[in-house]
């Protein structure tokens, strides 16, 4: 009977470098198909003010760190908000919508 030899040293780290990338941009996928991770399925709010708030209680996708938010935009009846990890430095724009508050 043969054995299979181990795999050398770097064999091993690149098999593991290439499941780390591709876990990685399964991971952006997820992201872009979560609410707020496209314009086209934006996070809906009750305010302007409320968007801050959630974009710091949000957490990275990548490593669940903390996001800084580097821009804060209005585009086509959206807000855009440009956020970056602090942990792993992963840039990410999410999507909000201001819904419009039912009669009080």
């Amino acid at each position: 009977m043969t054995s299979k030899k181990p795999p050398r040293s770097r064999t091993a780290r690149r098999v593991a470098e290439r499941d780390a990338r591709k876990l990685v941009r399964d991971r952006e996928r997820l992201a872009a198909l979560e609410p707020g991770g496209a314009a086209e399925r934006p996070i809906e709010v009750p305010s302007a003010a409320v968007i801050e708030v959630r974009v710091r209680a949000t957490p990275c996708i990548q490593c669940e760190g903390e996001y800084a938010i580097d821009d804060h935009q209005h585009a086509a009846g959206l807000r855009v908000v440009s956020v970056t990890c602090r942990q792993c430095h992963v840039s990410r724009r999410l999507w909000f919508r201001i819904a419009p508050s039912g009669p009080n």
